[in-house]
């Protein structure tokens, strides 16, 4: 079987820390949102004009993982803390 290779584009999004960062600021309220959204649209806009519905479902499944598993730590890293 061929290996597919990710477009550069997408590989960006989805491994920029700005796709984790972002969902990640907007589940802990922090700042920095704006900045993260449009690096993102940077990168999709190269390969796909402003279409995110383009990005794939197993890029996006891979984005919100690893940024429930950040935000799951860090919740429970502040619990730890907290006793």
């Amino acid at each position: 079987m061929a290996h597919v290779q990710t477009p550069r584009n997408l590989r960006e999004v989805e491994a920029e820390s700005e796709s984790v960062a972002l969902l990640c600021c907007e589940a802990l309220n922090l700042e920095g949102e704006d900045y993260c959204r449009g690096h993102i649209q940077n990168w999709l806009y190269q390969g796909l004009g402003y279409d995110a519905d383009a990005i794939p479902e197993k890029s996006s499944q891979r984005i919100f993982r690893a940024a429930a598993q950040i935000v799951k730590a860090g919740r429970s890293e502040g619990k730890e803390n907290e006793q």
